[in-house]
């Protein structure tokens, strides 16, 4: 964080419910207004300066808020955390019974001329539709440089160039913030949801899937193009696409006419004389359905190499898993066959050879 700013920032759950809600929820990190109703509020936790007669300057709002929605926020500034008024447990209460009119509006406002220790701050939500407002963090100014501390000392005590210079200060320290921040951003696993999809883009990832499992992928996804289009790299998109990782097979890993090789027949039969054509052996339940399985295809062909072949093999139970056959009611796996002593005697399952006492 730059220098010139230091903000407290309010954006956990554990920290929304040190409050107080009035027709309000705490979803996650954030805070929206009850499907119910249309207006609400959340009483936030006196907050501690550790100063007396500190001088509030600055409240921003994370907030995402619908065309027809706002925010008004009541502020109080005293050195007393003491304010018997102030809800603190239990059901909230309407903030306009509490303040006379709200302090400011919007999701950035000054609060000139509060001095006090505690800060005691109700953001109230208002909705017109079916849309409902959320507040994602409130960041209060705690200190810092300011530019009128950069004038001389009789402009400083003027409220007028106070508030005046406070509206460049802000744009100063909110670009100062970005810059800061830049880095951050482009990490990822550092950025906004928002930004990481844009990373994603830019290293022709789709952004799908688990946002967690996405932040640790895109880090090496530079270092997995480099074997993309190796053996490798195959298994590992196959992977990336079902979860399982497959079986491979090259032509020339059983190429027929090897003279090591035990069964020359079979494997062309199995996997051809296509130099150019690749296995990909997966169990028959990694796949629920057809489409499933076309959808992997397509996702396949721009993840192979260029003029080679794909061949999907689907393993199914059956006698020798080197065939690719299936094994079902209409198959027959052998029957019975007599025993024959010579052309003209053969020995039935009923026969018996020996003596009684054997």
């Amino acid at each position: 964080m730059s220098a010139t700013q230091k903000y407290l920032n309010i954006c956990l759950r554990e920290q929304w419910l040190q409050g107080c809600l009035w027709r309000c929820e705490c979803s996650g990190g954030s805070v929206t207004l009850d499907p119910q109703v249309y207006r609400g509020a959340i009483y936030l936790a006196p907050i501690d300066s550790a100063e007396n007669g500190f001088e509030w300057d600055r409240v921003k709002l994370d907030a995402a808020l619908p065309k027809d929605g706002g925010i008004r926020a009541y502020a109080l500034a005293l050195d007393t955390d003491d304010l018997p008024e102030w809800p603190r447990e239990g059901e909230g209460r309407d903030p306009q019974e509490l303040f006379d009119a709200p302090t400011a509006a919007g999701r950035d406002f000054l609060l000139s001329g509060m001095h006090g220790r505690y800060l005691f701050l109700a953001l109230e939500l208002s909705r017109g539709g079916p849309v409902l407002p959320e507040i994602r963090s409130v960041s209060v100014r705690m200190g810092g440089d300011h530019m009128v501390d950069y004038l001389p000392g009789i402009y400083r005590g003027d409220d007028f160039t106070y508030r005046f210079l406070s509206v460049f200060n802000s744009v100063l320290q909110d670009t100062e913030k970005k810059i800061d921040d830049l880095s951050a951003q482009l990490d990822p696993s550092s950025a906004q949801t928002d930004m990481l999809g844009f990373i994603s883009h830019w290293l022709c990832r789709e952004p799908t899937g688990d946002e967690d499992a996405l932040r640790k992928e895109l880090p090496e996804l530079l270092k997995s193009y480099e074997t993309l289009y190796t053996p490798e790299g195959v298994r590992r998109s196959a992977k990336l696409l079902t979860g399982v990782e497959p079986t491979v097979i090259e032509h020339f890993s059983v190429d027929p006419n090897d003279p090591d090789c035990c069964n020359p027949e079979l494997y062309r039969r199995l996997y051809g004389d296509d130099p150019y054509r690749f296995f990909l052996l997966y169990p028959q339940e990694v796949f629920h359905n057809r489409s499933e399985i076309e959808q992997f295809m397509r996702d396949m062909r721009v993840r192979i190499p260029a003029e080679s072949e794909m061949e999907l093999v689907l393993l199914r139970p059956c006698v020798r898993l080197d065939w690719h056959t299936y094994l079902g009611m209409n198959s027959r796996i052998g029957g019975y066959v007599s025993a024959a002593i010579d052309d003209n005697t053969t020995i039935h399952y009923d026969t018996i050879i020996g003596g009684e006492e054997q």
